[in-house]
């Protein structure tokens, strides 16, 4: 068969029984037709058109342009890209626009138009064809929501590996919950987020962390709390507050935040530990509370990613409460050591106690209290703050100390929200030792911190009392050990016109035991006086023993015939039956009051040192021998025999005094001479202490014992004192002792003393008032039936009238003496004269 007879065969195949109505096509289309002049004034359009629209035929023939029909944004798209692409091209394709219905519905539409030109070119008609594109647009929306939700969670993932990475670096619990703390906002779009944790008693929830407003009531909550946190808290699973209503109605102080934030939404997210989010039951760690300012549903898989954050937040804030945990307990331990070394250094109780507070705070509490019931009563140390109540505290520390049990701060809040009373916050712990309450230890965190678990309070008060109750033995030995010592030295010395002792024991600044130092003066015969001054080998209670029996030994042997040199050769012989007394050093001097001559004798002992009237001091190194009982000694001992001028002073003195390891030994006697001048004209009393606080200080290692003998009555009393007012008390001594050597009156002598000593005062205060290291220059001298004073300084005083210079101080010297005269030139100078009156 040919090719025309099959095409003529397949044609009439397809011919439709009936004919189809051009008209009926155009109408009745599966898509809308429309015409439209150039303008885009509709001149023509199908019944699809106009059923899917509702509009009207006569509504829009000749009365609408197309771009009438469309939707704001198709309007700007029409005339932006359709009409420029229709006039440049002729037609337009799928171009998608929004026709807004009768009823106001907007029809999403996709259009394709072409220009109709007639036989000039110029444009006729255009003719559109519009499909309904709802179905599609319903597609595209879907897979744009789904290809958003994709990217939402792979944003989420990444934030979420973000952070576990972080977590997994994060070593303590503050730079985990700051990393969780950064989650909420790029994963889930959130306004602000807060971290909550439970404290390791487990009894409250601290806020730790916040990019938002402070939480309500505070930033701590006890546990058992009802509010959400708490119950979030406690009961381990996640809660969503999805809006303000919701949260009125069950929690009504966050509905009130939640209003005055912004916020619509908000999601509490416990951190649990465990096998898994779901574990049964979750061991929360603390709670991750994070708010929207829209309101918004979490989708499962938000919500999934939402449960493995706090998952995973738990388990690296339960590893970094491991490693903490571990750091703590190294850092208590090695303050615990450190602290019991700082306590072992210094034995004395008071400075312990003062030791224990400064190393408690800040260091474990804000504020520390020690009170001990032994010793000094009361409080011995306190330093920090804030302080509890005193009467509370008191209270509390009398129950304490009765029960022996502590009471630990609990740390929770009066109320919920509320603020921490004075009691509640602070820990009382006794320190016992051996059963006995030797005192409390009270503690009180600083503001916005806790104090630490009870287990490393406890080792502290009991490390404390173990150290405080050694530094109290060590007293009680010290005093014990003192009395023994001060026992066995010189009671009360012997006294006479003609002479004056001072004399001065130091004991070993760092050592318990009692040594073998001693000084002694006593009457040998009424014009005989005997001094000495001995050191023997060793400490302890055999070498106070043994200074003991050679004390008693040297007043038994010592005679108006025997001398200094028949007395040592006896000790000799002592010695020797007394083993522990070999070695002695011994220095030994008989003065005879009526010729004012002295012998001595040193047995290996240091040279007294003798400072007279004009003259620089020097060593009397004659009369010298070995040591007692010593093998080298000489076979006989030797004497020396000397004249003592009216005012000389005589020193004697222990190796305590001159002997130190980092210096030869002459140093010390230079040094020793040198201080010794520079007090020759101090007052006699108080002049030994002060030597050993020049030479020696109150730290010394070794015993020191000083005997300073001044002979005669000096016709002229010189003396220089330095600007302390302490030294007018010494000043009045040593001129009252003057006053009485020159037989003057009673009401003479009060009344001199008064005026000299409101002079000095004067002198110090007004004349030095900006130098501390000023000297003062007294004379006082006898001559005739007349007592003068002159008191010297060489100050700057203050320029103003006399009378308000001296104040009272001139007015009370012109009414006790009879003459007063002040001189100024380098400094001032006043010379106070008194008549002798009445029988001394």
């Amino acid at each position: 068969m040919g090719d025309d007879a099959v095409r003529s065969e397949m044609t009439q195949e397809l011919r439709l029984p009936w004919e189809e109505d051009p008209e009926e096509l155009y109408e009745h289309a599966p898509c809308g037709y429309l015409t439209t002049l150039p303008d885009g004034t509709i001149v023509r359009v199908n019944q699809t058109l106009l059923t899917w629209t509702g509009h009207q035929r006569s509504a829009l023939v000749g009365r609408r342009r197309f771009r009438d029909l469309l939707t704001a944004d198709s309007r700007n798209d029409h005339e932006t890209r359709y009409a420029p692409l229709l006039a440049m091209q002729g037609d337009v394709r799928e171009v998608a626009f929004d026709i807004v219905c009768a009823d106001g519905r907007e029809l999403p539409t996709l259009v394709n138009s072409v220009v109709s030109r007639d036989a000039g070119g110029l444009p006729r008609v255009i003719r559109t064809t519009i499909f309904d594109a709802t179905e599609r647009r319903g597609y595209e929306q879907e897979l744009l929501a789904a290809r958003r939700a994709a990217e939402a969670s792979e944003r989420r993932v990444g934030v979420l590996q973000q952070i576990v990475a972080e977590l997994a670096a994060a070593p303590t619990e503050a730079e985990v919950a700051e990393a969780v703390l950064r989650a909420p906002g790029p994963a889930f779009g959130a306004l602000d987020a807060s971290i909550w944790l439970v404290d390791p008693d487990g009894d409250r929830l601290v806020v730790v962390a916040s990019t938002g407003p402070a939480p309500p009531g505070g930033e701590q909550v006890p546990r058992s709390s009802s509010r959400p946190v708490a119950q979030v808290a406690r009961r381990g699973d996640l809660h969503v507050i999805g809006s303000v209503r919701e949260a009125a109605e069950h929690f009504p102080e966050l509905a009130e935040t939640m209003r005055r934030t912004g916020r619509s939404t908000v999601v509490l997210l416990p951190l649990t530990a465990g096998p898994g989010p779901d574990a049964d039951p979750p061991d929360v760690l603390g709670v991750l509370a994070f708010g929207f300012v829209e309101q918004r549903t979490l989708s499962g898989s938000e919500l999934r990613v939402v449960r493995l954050l706090g998952h995973q937040a738990g388990q690296a804030l339960d590893r970094a409460r491991l490693y903490d945990a571990t750091r703590r307990r190294e850092a208590r331990a090695v303050f615990l050591a450190e602290t019991t070394r700082a306590l072992e250094e210094l034995p004395r109780l008071l400075p312990r106690a003062r030791r224990l507070v400064e190393r408690i705070v800040p260091e474990v509490a804000g504020w520390a209290e020690v009170r001990l019931r032994v010793g000094p009563a009361g409080v011995v140390a306190e330093a920090g703050a804030p302080a509890p109540d005193p009467r509370w505290l008191t209270e509390r520390v009398a129950a304490v100390t009765t029960s022996g049990d502590p009471e630990y701060a609990t740390g929770a809040p009066d109320t919920d929200g509320g603020g921490t009373g004075p009691q509640r916050d602070c820990t009382v712990l006794p320190l016992t030792v051996r059963g006995r309450v030797l005192g409390t230890l009270a503690l009180r965190p600083a503001s916005g911190q806790r104090l630490a678990g009870t287990g490393f309070l406890r080792e502290l008060a009991d490390r404390a009392a173990l150290s405080l109750e050694n530094a109290r033995l060590y007293e009680q030995e010290r005093t014990i050990a003192r009395s023994l010592q001060r026992s066995l030295l010189a009671g009360d010395l012997p006294a006479d016109s003609r002479y004056t002792l001072e004399t001065y024991y130091q004991a070993a600044g760092q050592d318990l035991e009692v040594g073998g130092d001693w000084f002694d003066a006593f009457r040998i015969t009424g014009d005989k006086l005997g001094v000495v001054v001995g050191d023997v080998v060793g400490r302890g209670i055999d070498a106070a023993t043994t200074m003991g029996q050679l004390r008693s030994a040297i007043r038994a042997l010592a005679s108006a015939e025997a001398g200094p040199a028949r007395l040592l050769e006896r000790l000799d012989r002592f010695v020797e039956r007394v083993e522990s007394a070999r070695m002695t050093t011994v220095a030994y001097a008989e003065i005879n009051l009526a010729t004012s001559e002295m012998t001595y004798a040193c047995a290996g002992h240091q040279p007294p040192l003798l400072a007279e009237p004009g003259s620089a001091p020097r060593y009397l190194l004659d009369g010298r021998s070995g040591p007692l009982g010593s093998r080298a000694a000489r076979v006989e001992r030797v004497e020396h025999r000397i004249r003592l001028s009216a005012g000389s002073r005589l020193l004697l003195y222990t190796d305590g005094l001159i002997e130190r390891r980092d210096r030869p030994l002459d140093a010390g006697f230079e040094v020793l001479a040198r201080a010794y001048a520079r007090c020759r004209d101090a007052p006699l009393p108080g002049l030994a202490a002060r030597l050993a606080d020049l030479l020696v200080g109150r730290d010394h290692g070794d015993d020191v014992c000083l005997l300073c003998l001044a002979m005669g009555t000096e016709e002229r009393l010189e003396r220089s004192i330095g600007a302390d007012p302490m030294q007018i008390a010494l000043l009045r001594k040593d001129l009252r002792g003057w006053l009485a050597a020159h037989a003057v009156d009673a009401d003479s002598s009060e009344a001199v003393l008064l005026a000299c000593s409101e002079a000095v005062a004067n002198a110090i205060e007004h004349g030095y008032r900006d130098d501390p290291f000023g000297m003062v220059r007294v004379v006082a001298s006898v001559a005739g039936s007349a007592v003068e004073v002159r008191v010297a300084d060489r100050g700057t005083w203050r320029q103003t009238r006399e009378e308000d210079v001296r104040g009272r101080g001139l007015r009370l010297m012109r009414q006790v003496m009879d003459e007063v005269v002040i001189a100024r030139g380098e400094g001032t100078t006043i010379t106070m004269r008194r008549g002798r009156r009445g029988q001394p």
